[in-house]
């Protein structure tokens, strides 16, 4: 049976469900991207069809591998379901006391508390998932001048830990946020 997650509604937003990307999926990340909010923050913008199917074949690839769950955040509308984000746990190796949590939000999600929802939920299912594999703490990076990256490692329960210093690929310092398990 697939994964799937649950995140409660709040009273401005609807609940979201998280589940692992699916070929269908293409022309929804392709319109997420065309955000150029989202594609300045993120390493490998998706602007092509060649590139969202490259993104999806990488999403099924890494939830085979068993190191790389990445999940299509949706809420539900009138009309089925719209793509709002993606979380994404990475790193996971076996007897690795940590691992690494990304997200990003479509621009007509944000300010609705989606992404703090949606990487409490994935960092929650990490924990108990992982947990006997002996991961003890998830970690959440991102560059200095995004604020908004901080609000929600904070809200989602991730405590800052310290500053990055810049290095290639990134090209400003960053911050590392960390939450612990159980």
């Amino acid at each position: 049976m697939p994964i799937v997650l649950r995140a409660a509604p709040t009273s401005t937003a609807p609940g979201l469900l998280l589940r692992p990307w699916r070929d269908g999926d293409r022309d929804a990340l392709l319109d997420a991207y065309r955000d150029p909010v989202l594609r300045s923050w993120t390493r490998y913008p998706v602007t092509t069809p060649a590139q969202a199917r490259a993104f999806l074949r990488r999403s099924r690839q890494g939830w085979a591998a068993g190191r790389r769950f990445s999940f299509a955040v949706l809420e539900a509308t009138a009309d089925g379901e719209r793509l709002v984000a993606n979380v994404v746990l990475k790193d996971v190796l076996p007897g690795r006391p940590y691992a690494e949590v990304g997200y990003w939000t479509a621009a007509a999600a944000r300010g609705r508390a989606v992404a703090p929802r949606a990487v409490d939920a994935v960092s929650a299912w990490a924990f108990t998932r992982f947990a006997a594999g002996g991961l003890a703490r998830l970690e959440l990076l991102h560059q200095i001048d995004n604020p908004a990256s901080c609000r929600v490692a904070e809200k989602s329960g991730y405590a800052f830990a310290e500053v990055l210093p810049a290095r290639p690929p990134f090209p400003r310092d960053g911050h590392r946020h960390v939450r612990r398990g159980g």
